[in-house]
């Protein structure tokens, strides 16, 4: 993930966050759709997460990936899971995660396939 402050054009509450590189709230417009996304983001405990959400819809494809080219690196390999519905916690109906693991590489299908 890219060191947040780089972000501060997009942060929202930036004197109340308690490590500015590594945390905060950040509103995105997006250049594909015009709407305003809310991404939450941090940077501890050995992952990397973005959460994204819109108020009314979940954010598409295009939205999230283009918050995935602005908080995380072209080289890393960052994912969406599918939980299994039991592992499941729906705390805001329209929103979607980005993760990636600290010191992890993710296995990947061959290029030919994505």
């Amino acid at each position: 993930m890219r060191n947040l402050r780089l972000l501060d054009g997009y942060r929202i509450m930036l004197d109340e966050t308690p490590e500015p590189s590594l945390e905060g709230i950040f509103v995105v417009k997006s250049k594909v759709s015009g709407q305003l996304l809310q991404v939450i983001a941090s940077n501890d405990f050995g992952w990397d997460h973005v959460s994204v959400s819109l108020k009314n819809i979940c954010p598409n494809w295009y939205e999230m990936e283009e918050v995935r080219r602005l908080f995380f690196e072209d080289r890393e390999v960052c994912w969406q899971y599918h939980v299994p519905e039991n592992d499941h916690i729906n705390i805001h109906p329209n929103v979607l995660h980005i993760w990636r693991k600290h010191d992890f590489d993710m296995p990947m299908p061959p290029k030919e396939f994505v």
